[in-house]
């Protein structure tokens, strides 16, 4: 789905005028390697808090732990305790929203949270997915079959030692099942107790609307970075309709080499991801990063 808007000139500010304010002041980056949770403070419209279905508070800057298990996103890390590490610095830095899959692994991004984490911290939000198997090493099929989606949400809950799942997401919407039965599916696993909010993952406006029918959606998570804006047109909707959008490969998936990019971040003391991430901050008051790493330096 293409973007409705000029790629180069989001919100009244282009690229090129971004780079200058960074360079000028006007981003509020922080060097030497932490944690930007308030790195959107200098802009007026945006805070650092976000109220997910209004009333589930999180910083606006989360965690995404899908490079905690091993390589190619399969099996166990090679180093587990520095996976461990990772998870519980990002909780000291005042990351309170992790999100992670029941594919991821599969299974062991969500086991290594439980063992970092439980008994969890009050306010730690974790949010997981379900609805994409794993088949081997670099596969990923869909699956939206209710009864599966059933049996998903409760081997997370067991696997996250948790009773209820804050917000739990269909990782992607299956061609071969009718989406309304795989809505419907968590909408009883919500009406259950065992799901406070339902979020959808890689969709479009027109989707999310015909997932409301059956099913309060209170966010979305689609891929969207810096040189990645082919959902420009679903964080529109979002920011029209309250809900949160949390972009996944939030710094490109650690391809950004664009020698203004470069600049900005050196004349910050900053690397090109902080710069990233700032930008993803101030696009929009709904925006939720979620970057990820396996290394508590890199951290």
């Amino acid at each position: 789905m293409k973007s409705e808007e000029n790629p180069e000139r989001i919100r009244g500010v282009t690229r090129r005028k971004f780079v200058e304010m960074t360079i000028g002041g006007g981003a509020a980056i922080v060097a030497g390697g932490s944690v930007i949770l308030k790195a959107a403070a200098a802009t007026t419209e945006n805070n650092t808090m976000f109220k997910i279905g209004e009333n589930l508070s999180v910083n606006r800057l989360g965690f995404g732990a899908m490079r905690i298990t091993g390589e190619g996103i399969w099996g166990w890390p090679k180093d587990r305790g520095e996976a461990l590490r990772v998870l519980k610095r990002a909780v000291e830095l005042g990351v309170n929203l992790i999100d992670t899959a029941d594919a991821y692994g599969p299974e062991t991004s969500e086991l290594l949270i439980a063992e970092a984490l439980h008994p969890y911290p009050k306010g730690l939000v974790i949010a997981t997915k379900g609805g994409l198997t794993r088949p081997g090493p670099g596969q990923w099929v869909p699956n939206g079959k209710p009864d599966y989606l059933k049996q998903c949400v409760d081997k997370s809950l067991k696997r996250l030692k948790l009773d209820r799942i804050d917000l739990y997401q269909l990782h992607r919407i299956d061609s071969k099942v009718p989406a309304e039965d795989s809505l419907g599916a968590l909408k009883e696993m919500r009406d259950a107790g065992k799901i406070r909010f339902v979020g959808l993952s890689e969709v479009g406006p027109e989707e999310i609307e015909r997932a409301r029918k059956i099913v309060p959606i209170a966010t979305v998570q689609n891929r969207y970075n810096l040189d990645d804006r082919k959902w420009d047109n679903t964080l529109s909707y979002c920011e029209k309709e309250g809900l949160g959008f949390m972009p996944w490969a939030p710094v490109g998936g650690g391809r950004m080499h664009d020698p203004k990019l470069e600049a900005a971040a050196k004349a910050k003391n900053a690397t090109v991801y902080q710069l990233a991430i700032a930008w993803l901050l101030q696009r929009s008051p709904v925006m939720l990063p979620i970057p990820g790493t396996s290394s508590v330096a890199h951290l």
